[in-house]
């Protein structure tokens, strides 16, 4: 009986990470969609690469920051437990891997290729997994610390703020660093329409994301005896709520509705395993309209040229997901209780200011040492032709 379970366990922890490995594919075309067609290219190879150098940089050093294991022994002690070890090494890494990619969407069309793998692998390396172990490994006694003041420890059950926030906040100060892409904004006042290249692939992207969300959430128990159907009607009501609240207030446009059901995952990962499911619709419907308000005031009125919104998708929806499990987790609101306001709000702000700050120190390093920007021909011409030497759709195709 032990083993069959741990055959199920590494069953069920390997379709987890496979079905989050899918979601990059999201990332991909969720940014290819979005930005320019001269930049497409460079979309699909970035987050590839990115996925790539995020898998040796975790199992090398990452995994070990966080967890404090190490793969450096015998396949034979390697393959004990039918290798649950391993696999859950790959569950975590596609969460890892999560943040370059939510980064890329940023930084896009404008962004160094190399400069941004070796932020990939600093980020991947030390500042992301550094957090994880506070948040899901008892690290330093923080979580000690927290439950000592507030009455509770930091919940986040699948990384509204480990991931989604980190990662949207280690972006904020890449995009303020790189500044707007050419031409965006002009010096009298107004703006250039930088609009999506395809919005289908934009579509499938967010079609992906969504899809793949259901692995990030509920195989987040990480054993099988933990699964919980609960956490998959909170995803999917937040899910839904978040897409009605963007159509809503953003008017129709394709690119609010297909962001709104990823803005109300994002915020209901923390506490969708507290939540009853009427607090997680609303939970994604304040976070589909998070997004849909901060995403216009950024790039409206403050200018900020944050290419696929991922500071007020990912870094304010994740801020909101983190404090809502507070909220909503609780027994006065139909949840199952256990969580503290307090205590979310001391865990989501730790989250935050360290994820900003890495961010900066990375980008701001990167920025003075090697530049972090196209130069001004090459943003012109497009990454992919500057970069990769060939467009998405070549016009002249060779002869023989």
């Amino acid at each position: 009986m032990e083993a069959l379970k741990q055959g199920a366990d590494t069953l069920f922890i390997l379709l987890g990470a496979v079905m989050v490995m899918a979601m990059h594919a999201g990332f991909a075309f969720l940014e290819l969609g979005t930005v320019r067609r001269k930049n497409q290219v460079n979309a699909l190879v970035k987050i590839l690469v990115d996925f790539s150098v995020s898998t040796i940089v975790y199992f090398a050093v990452g995994y070990g920051v966080a967890y404090g294991a190490h793969f450096f022994v015998g396949a034979e002690q390697l393959a004990a437990r039918n290798g649950y070890e391993l696999v859950k090494f790959f569950f975590l890494l596609t969460f890892a891997a999560a943040i370059p990619a939510i980064i890329s969407g940023g930084i896009a069309e404008r962004a160094k290729f190399w400069p941004q793998l070796i932020a990939t692998a600093v980020i991947v390396g030390l500042i992301y997994p550094f957090f994880e172990g506070i948040a899901w490994n008892q690290h330093f006694g923080v979580q000690a610390w927290i439950k000592n003041l507030a009455g509770a420890e930091f919940h986040d059950f699948a990384g509204s703020v480990v991931v989604h926030a980190v990662g949207g906040w280690i972006a904020l100060p890449a995009v303020l660093l790189l500044g707007a892409r050419a031409n965006r904004y002009r010096k009298d006042g107004g703006m250039s329409a930088h609009p999506p290249s395809s919005i289908p692939f934009l579509a499938l992207g967010a079609w992906v994301l969504t899809v793949g969300w259901f692995g990030f959430n509920v195989m987040s128990a990480q054993t099988l005896d933990k699964i919980s159907g609960l956490v998959a009607v909170n995803s999917l009501m937040a899910m839904v709520g978040g897409t009605l609240a963007a159509l809503a207030l953003g008017k129709n446009d394709p690119g609010f509705v297909h962001n709104g059901p990823l803005a109300g995952l994002v915020a209901v990962c923390a506490g969708s395993d507290l939540m009853h499911p009427l607090g997680a619709l609303v939970v994604g419907a304040v976070a589909g309209a998070i997004f849909v308000a901060m995403f216009t005031l950024t790039q409206n009125k403050w200018k900020i040229d944050d290419v696929l919104g991922v500071w007020p998708l990912h870094g304010l929806c994740g801020t909101w997901g983190g404090l809502a499990a507070g909220i909503f987790g609780s027994k006065a609101l139909g949840g199952l209780g256990g969580v503290a306001l307090g205590a979310q709000l001391i865990g989501t702000l730790m989250g935050v200011v360290w994820a900003a700050g890495g961010g900066l120190l990375v980008y701001a390093l990167l920025k003075k040492t090697m530049g972090i920007r196209l130069s001004q021909e090459e943003e012109y011409d497009g990454a992919d032709l500057s970069i990769h030497k060939i467009s998405a759709s070549p016009e002249r195709e060779a002869n023989w």
